[in-house]
């Protein structure tokens, strides 16, 4: 398996994707005011759109389909022969870019959906059906949103550089293959030249 750039454009570009839903849903939180109610003398907090929240699974959905079609690509890393046939200085980065790129998914993903849901659990629930004396609105706190994006950012260039190093170990084995068989055909060869001539 060689480098691939049809692969680098649709991970990178889904991650692009979801890097910008992130920071969509972080700029479009919903936020809430306190009304009195019409009918008696009681307050309750009315929220603004939840577009937060579709931003936010949005950007989960991106950013999980990027991480599928890289894993596909390099079968989540399968370590043996074809990592350890590479040039010095490869594994190491392959395999620490593989822990970087795996630990920001995670952390990204677990961001999006806990903004998203405590985002639609403010917007739905508390100002439509918890009417109560109130003085502020709960709202999402700032950064939940901007960390997936953070984290996104991180995935992009340690998957990519993962991927490389993957990419180039699988080529240098490849090359080392197909000269150690060049050779040991020039080998025989020559040995059944040697032969003859002894006959």
């Amino acid at each position: 398996m060689g480098f691939s750039l049809a692969v680098v454009a649709v991970t990178a570009s889904l991650n692009l994707i979801a890097f910008v839903l992130a920071i969509g849903a972080e700029r479009r939180r919903s936020t809430g005011i306190v009304v009195p109610d019409e009918y008696d003398e009681r307050t309750f907090c009315v929220y603004d759109s939840d577009a937060s929240s579709v931003y936010g699974l949005s950007a989960f959905a991106a950013l999980l389909v990027s991480q599928a079609v890289m894993s596909g690509t390099t079968k989540c890393l399968c370590f043996g022969d074809r990592i350890a046939r590479g040039r010095a200085g490869l594994p190491v980065c392959a395999v620490s870019s593989f822990v970087v790129s795996w630990l920001c998914f995670l952390a990204a993903e677990v961001c999006l959906v806990a903004g998203s849901a405590r985002n639609a659990y403010h917007t739905k629930y508390i100002g439509y059906y918890e009417k109560k004396d109130l003085t502020s609105c709960i709202a999402l706190r700032k950064g939940v949103f901007a960390a997936a994006a953070a984290f996104v950012l991180i995935l992009i260039i340690s998957s990519l550089s993962f991927y490389w190093s993957y990419a180039n170990t699988e080529t240098a084995g490849w090359v080392k293959h197909q000269n150690e068989g060049v050779a040991m055909a020039e080998q025989g060869q020559d040995k059944g030249e040697f032969r003859s001539s002894h006959v």
